[in-house]
């Protein structure tokens, strides 16, 4: 019996895998909300905005704090958590990631609002 030796076409010829930008966003806003341990009373969860381009994503993540709290410390902790979570999980790299905090939560003005008893 004779083997004869069949060429196997490269990656570019097998075709291509797409992540659509929503599902990387959606990675990203999950991502966000493990790093900031959930999110405040009343509050929105954190949501994203993405831009790809080949093999690396561009985040933008809005959210929403508690306060007091070490800004810097929660925007750097969900920086890092999304950019190794899309690395991770769609194997893009994420040179950046914004962070725009849109609201802070305290007790006070949950209480000036008659929301808290």
């Amino acid at each position: 019996m004779t083997r004869v030796a069949v060429e196997r076409p490269t990656a570019g010829e097998r075709g291509a895998t797409t992540i659509a930008d929503r599902v990387i966003a959606k990675i990203a806003a999950q991502a966000a909300r493990e790093a900031l341990d959930g999110v405040p009373e009343g509050g929105a969860a954190p949501h994203a905005t993405v831009m790809v381009h080949h093999d690396s994503a561009r985040v933008r993540i809005g959210v929403e704090l508690e306060y007091p709290t070490d800004i810097g410390r929660q925007c750097g902790a969900v920086r890092l958590r999304v950019a190794q979570r899309v690395k991770a999980l769609a194997d893009m790299d994420v040179p950046e990631v914004v962070v725009r905090v849109e609201r802070l939560h305290s007790d006070r003005t949950l209480a000036a609002r008659g929301r808290l008893r």
